[in-house]
């Protein structure tokens, strides 16, 4: 008998996934994770809190905290006004582009 831990929802999170999700969902939530993964690290890194990042963007710290959770659907104005104070910018890829997913 292994240690391996029971899940409620399965065995794994992508066997899951791709059960749930369309591959459009699944690529669309794939861009939100990196994308909110990229302004997390870019925060920290720069060593801001929230309440700083607001002072520096105009964005309200608690819609930073929402964004940051994944719990809104930010507008594009919102999210240029976040990434500019750190050093960021969004920009038009190709689909096939491979997203790169933050490391924890």
């Amino acid at each position: 008998m292994g240690n391996k831990a029971i899940s409620p929802v399965g065995d794994d999170w992508d066997t899951l996934r791709e059960t749930l999700l369309t591959p459009e969902e699944r690529a669309e939530t794939d861009i939100k994770i990196a994308l909110l993964g990229e302004i997390i690290n870019a925060r920290q890194s720069s060593g801001l809190t929230q309440k700083e990042l607001e002072a520096a963007s105009g964005v309200k710290q608690p819609v930073i905290a929402r964004l940051e959770r994944g719990s809104t659907d930010p507008q594009l104005s919102t999210l240029i006004k976040v990434l500019a104070p750190l050093g960021k910018t969004l920009a038009i890829v190709p689909l096939d582009r491979e997203i790169h997913r933050p490391t924890p």
